[in-house]
């Protein structure tokens, strides 16, 4: 799934960055200022999942647009940080990179 993602960023005119968990993508935030999307997965391995990751995103870099999928399971009320998007896997390939590319959440 993290090809496809990639892919999908890709195609929405982005580069893309793959990491294999939260840790991995915390040090590509703290090395390329220029990330402006995170589309992680709640389940990850690793020290965090995905919406711990997320939060831990929007403490530290307010400005990244977050969206995150599950195929297990959806959000409760205070799982995602403010302005961030949730898509049901399977999700359509057209609304997540609307959603990567659109102004504002």
């Amino acid at each position: 799934m993290m090809m496809d993602a990639m892919d999908i960023a890709e195609e929405a005119g982005f580069v893309s960055y793959g990491a294999r968990n939260a840790d991995e993508a915390i040090r590509l935030l703290e090395s390329s200022p220029d990330i402006r999307v995170l589309f992680t997965d709640v389940q990850m391995s690793g020290s965090m999942d995905g919406y711990r990751l997320a939060a831990t995103v929007r403490e530290r870099w307010p400005s990244v647009r977050i969206l995150v999928t599950s195929g297990v399971r959806g959000p409760e009320v205070d799982d995602l940080p403010a302005d961030s998007l949730f898509f049901c896997k399977p999700y359509a390939h057209h609304a997540v990179a609307d959603a990567m590319t659109r102004p504002s959440l």
